[in-house]
Order: C-alpha cells, then sequence, then structure tokens
C-alpha cells in the first residue's frame, strides 16, 4: 500500500475516536498489552515521560521536549490528535517519523492487527513505541489520548508522571464529576514513581494524594512548589501553570542534565523545535487573526480571557464543534458583543452548522451560517477592518482546515 492508502485503511476500516467518538472506545487494556507483546515490549525498552490532564497536556508535552531537546537528547514525542498529517503525532527532535516507517509498520502487522480487531489508537501508540525503540531515542515525551487509566499509552513506565489539571471533557466516557474524571487521569500514577500536578485543585487533591499513597509514589503540586519567571514562545498567559508543571517534572528526572539555559531555549522554541500547531497561533497580524484548539469549557474559557485583554474595534468569531460538545455550558462563555461565522468542520462528528447556530442565538450570539470553515474565515476577513481581532476556535478539525 502507499502512504495514503496505508492511511485510508487505518482512518476508514479502524475509525479513530476523534472520527466516531464514542462507539469506538475501547475501556480496556488488553489489546494493547496484546499488540505490545507482539512487538517484544518496545516500551519496556525506552525511557519515558507519561502526561495527561483536560488542558495543557499537548502544550506541556511539547514543552518538555523542546527543553530536553536543548540539552542534547533525542527526544521522541507521542501526542493527538494531528492537524494536518497522522505523522505529527510521533516525531523524534520535531522530526515526523517517516512516511516509510508508517506504511511498512502496517503491512508488516496487518495480519494481527485484523485479526484482534486493534483501534486506530492502539495501532498508533505501538507504532510510536516501536519507532522510538527502533531510532534508541533517550527518552519520549508520551500524550496520553483520552483520560489515563484505560488508555492504550497507560502500559509505560515512565520515569516521571505529569496530570496537568482536572476539567470537564469527554464527560460520557471518563465520569460526569470532577472526582471521577480525576481518577481515571490519576490512573496514570506508577508505583514508586512521580507525579507531578500542574495546577492545584481543592476538590480533587485528595484523589491524587490518596492514589500516590497506595502506589507508594513522590506527589507533588506544581502550583505551589515551583516559582518562575520564565518565559515561552507559546502565547497565552494560561500557558504559565503549564510551564510550573513543566519544571517540576525535569527536577524530577534522575540521570538526565539540564540547566537554566536549556530551560530558557528550550521554553522559547517550542513552536521551531517540535512543530507544534493550533496554541494561539498568530495566522495573521493586520488584522489579527488567531486560533487555538481549545474545545472544553476550561479550555475556552482561559482562551476568552486571552481575547478580552487584546486590543481591537471589532471582535469577530469563526465557530464551529464536534456533536458530542455541551453546547449549553460552552455557548454561555463567549461575548455577545461579537460578529459570529458559524460553519462545520469537515468530519462525520462535525455539528451541523444549522443546529450550531439555532443554539448559538439562544444564547444571544448572532452571525451568519458558512458551509466551510475557510469560506467562514474569507469571509471573516473581508469583514473586518485592519483593527479588528479574528479567532478561529472551537474544534482541533476546525483549526486543522486553516493552519
Amino acid at each position: 500500500m502507499t502512504y495514503k492508502e496505508t492511511l485510508d485503511w487505518m482512518f476508514v476500516q479502524l475509525p479513530m475516536y476523534q472520527e466516531k467518538g464514542k462507539a469506538v472506545f475501547n475501556a480496556k487494556l488488553d489489546n494493547i498489552k496484546l499488540l505490545a507483546a507482539h512487538l517484544n515490549n518496545p516500551e519496556n525498552k525506552i525511557k519515558t515521560i507519561h502526561v495527561a490532564g483536560t488542558n495543557g497536556k499537548g502544550s506541556s508535552s511539547h514543552m518538555l521536549s523542546s527543553i530536553l531537546q536543548e540539552a542534547g537528547y533525542k527526544v521522541g514525542l507521542y501526542t493527538s490528535p494531528h492537524l494536518k498529517d497522522f505523522r505529527e503525532r510521533i516525531r523524534i527532535n520535531g522530526i515526523p517519523v517517516n512516511q516509510d516507517f508508517v506504511v511498512d509498520f502496517i503491512a508488516k502487522h496487518i495480519t494481527f492487527f485484523k485479526k484482534h480487531k486493534m483501534s486506530f489508537f492502539e495501532m498508533s501508540v505501538g507504532m510510536a513505541l516501536a519507532y522510538f525503540e527502533s531510532e534508541a531515542v533517550d527518552i519520549a515525551v508520551i500524550e496520553v489520548g483520552l483520560g489515563g487509566r484505560l488508555d492504550a499509552t497507560n502500559i509505560v513506565k515512565p520515569e516521571v508522571a505529569l496530570i496537568t489539571n482536572i476539567g470537564f471533557d469527554h464527560v460520557d466516557l471518563l465520569g460526569d464529576s470532577l472526582e471521577e474524571i480525576a481518577g481515571e487521569k490519576g490512573g496514570i500514577i506508577k508505583e514508586n514513581t512521580p507525579v507531578v500536578i500542574s495546577e492545584y485543585q481543592t476538590k480533587i487533591a485528595p484523589i491524587f494524594k490518596n492514589i500516590a499513597e497506595e502506589k507508594n509514589a513522590l506527589l507533588l503540586f506544581a502550583e505551589k512548589t515551583v516559582e518562575t519567571k520564565v518565559k515561552t514562545d507559546l502565547l497565552g498567559e494560561y500557558q504559565h501553570k503549564n510551564i510550573k508543571g513543566v519544571l517540576a517534572v525535569l527536577r524530577q528526572l534522575k540521570h538526565f542534565e539540564v540547566n537554566d539555559k536549556h530551560i530558557e531555549n528550550g521554553l522559547t522554541k517550542v513552536v521551531q523545535n517540535t512543530g507544534l500547531l493550533g496554541r494561539w497561533q498568530v495566522l495573521q497580524k493586520s488584522p489579527k487573526v488567531v486560533c487555538d484548539t481549545a474545545h472544553n469549557v476550561e479550555g475556552l474559557t482561559l482562551v476568552l480571557n486571552q481575547i478580552q485583554k487584546q486590543k481591537y474595534n471589532q471582535l469577530h468569531i469563526i465557530l464551529g464543534f464536534v456533536k458530542d460538545k455541551n453546547l449549553s455550558k460552552i455557548l454561555p462563555l463567549f461575548p455577545i458583543n461579537a460578529q459570529y461565522y458559524f460553519c462545520k468542520p469537515n468530519i462525520p462528528r462535525g455539528l451541523e452548522v444549522e443546529a450550531l447556530k439555532k443554539e448559538a442565538v439562544t444564547h444571544g450570539l448572532k452571525g451568519k451560517e458558512y458551509l466551510s470553515v475557510n469560506q467562514a474565515l474569507i469571509s471573516a476577513k473581508k469583514m473586518a477592518s485592519k483593527d479588528d481581532f479574528i479567532f478561529i476556535g472551537g474544534s482541533n478539525f476546525v483549526i486543522a482546515e486553516i493552519v
């Protein structure tokens, strides 16, 4: 198969959660353990940092990778979802896995995948771990896909674990209370392994304390223990809490030499070193056009607070969502004095634009419907003056169509 044919097989025959939703969520580790054994357990042959959380886990993973690269290490980075190309998920020192490895890996193991009905995510995790082992990385930063306890990445035995924060997302799968969600994400805490919590949240701190005690794991709340004035090229004031978590992780990482200069350089070159897309990404300066992949209440609250701090005459917001979002909680966060451009991301799970506009109107948000994200952006740019501000968001899949 060609690279495109290989991806088509992965996406269509074994659809990923992001495309189909709850129907393909496989809430157990049996399959990934079976695959890992089939691959001769690459997870046991590489050092890892495991990163979970509702918001900030992607940014934190990229920061860790960038800093460790600046310190001279060969760093694997596994993240999800991708925005433009599947290979974004699997990188070494910022360079995506080559197409030949993807094609050969699937071809070599396709009979096994079919026999055991491996999910898209399980195949992706297996591929990443096998790639990092084959390339002899010094360490790999592994971002959790969904939750933690039952996520396919949870077969790794990390040097340090990081949980950024807990908020309401994927409640249909992880639970509808912060305590339940914290329990799921706390499932990445391993025996005798340090765990860092970036953000101290009074309501759920005891959950992490209990799990850590059971596992005899050192528990650190970075927000309470780390002081820093270090800056990052990832824009948005909300990155400060992520930075504290990252620094706390590095302090617990044994046998790796990381100094202040590595940290400073790493944090100011995250995008350059790792190829991160979609985190308060400035696409144009006049009028200013910014996109962000935040897509739940907590993430959007931070981003909308950042928008309020910008200087502009008129605010234009291009908005699209997937079907399983609780719009009754999300839409009230948005300002009613903005001009809206409603659209549907071009995936099966995309929320129909008519349904989005109908719900938005009930919350006082006014605007027009567009057939695509790009049409909405073209219209917003035509309507905006050079001193206006255009924001694009609501879903990873909205951002994927314009970056």
